[in-house]
This record gives structure tokens, sequence and C-alpha cells, in this order.
């Protein structure tokens, strides 16, 4: 008993001299991991970004079916790190986007351009955009809305 206990001891002895080795572990670490991960915290200490609109709806009026109608909302980046809109989708596919593809720095604005094809959409319509962003709430709705005269049969 006394010979497992003094191997054991000894295992365990080695194991230990043998993991403190004189290695720094300062040595071991990617000076590129270091300076990602302090412009990336750097970034996150500025908060999120944050979007203003001049307007979150366009109200067409009455329109003819078949008219196109056409608007531009313009956003802009009111938060303190660049606002990215990744991507903007139509309700149906007659709504179509267009939106900047670029950061918009904090300060400027964007125009997001929107065209409604009335063909087939006869009578009261309500039309959404929503835009997926890099705010705190990730999305913003954008509303069109109006009146379309049917075509005489």
């Amino acid at each position: 008993m006394k010979k497992i206990s003094f191997l054991f001891a000894f295992v365990i002895a080695s194991a230990t001299l043998v993991s403190c080795g004189n290695d720094n572990a300062t040595s071991k670490i990617n000076k590129g991991n270091l300076e990602n991960a302090k412009t990336r915290d750097a970034e996150i200490k500025k908060g999120t970004a944050s979007i203003s609109l001049d307007k979150k709806e366009y109200d067409f009026g009455t329109v003819n079916e078949g008219d196109i109608v056409e608007t531009v909302f313009k956003v802009t980046n009111t938060g303190k790190t660049d606002l990215v809109i990744t991507n903007a989708t139509g309700s149906c596919g007659c709504t179509v986007p267009v939106w900047p593809k670029a950061p918009i720095k904090p300060g400027e604005t964007g125009d997001v351009e929107v065209k409604f094809n009335t063909s087939g959409k006869p009578n009261r319509q309500m039309k959404t955009v929503t835009l997926t962003t890099n705010t705190e709430s990730g999305r913003e709705i954008l509303t069109l809305k109006g009146s379309v005269t049917p075509k005489a049969k």
C-alpha cells in the first residue's frame, strides 16, 4: 500500500513540475487578434446605430390602376456608429425598394427609393417595406397607402 501511495505522489509531483514550464504566456498571444478585439470593443462602446426617417408613411392619394407610384424615404443616422441596412423587403412583389448598400456614417443621410406598381391592385391599398438594420430594434417599417381607381371594363 505504501508503494502505491508513493507512486501516486510521485506521478502527481511529476505532472505538476512538467506543467509549470518556463514558457511565457504573453508570447502565445496573437497580436493581430488583440488589435481586432480593441477595435471591436471601441465600436461596441459607441453604442448602436440609430435611425431617423423624414417620414414613416407615404399617402399617394388616388391614382389610376396601372400607374407606378414612386417615393423616397430619407434615412438619417442619428447614432454614434455606422448604420447598416442589410435588407429591404416589400410586402408583395408589386412593392420594390432600393436601399443604400454602403454603411451610412453618423450624421449622414441615405435614400430608400420605393416603387409600387398598381396593376391588378384596385381600390384601397396599403403596402409596407421592412428595413433590416443594425439598430437596437433591428427593423423599421415604411408604409405606402392610397386608393387605386380600377380600370374601366
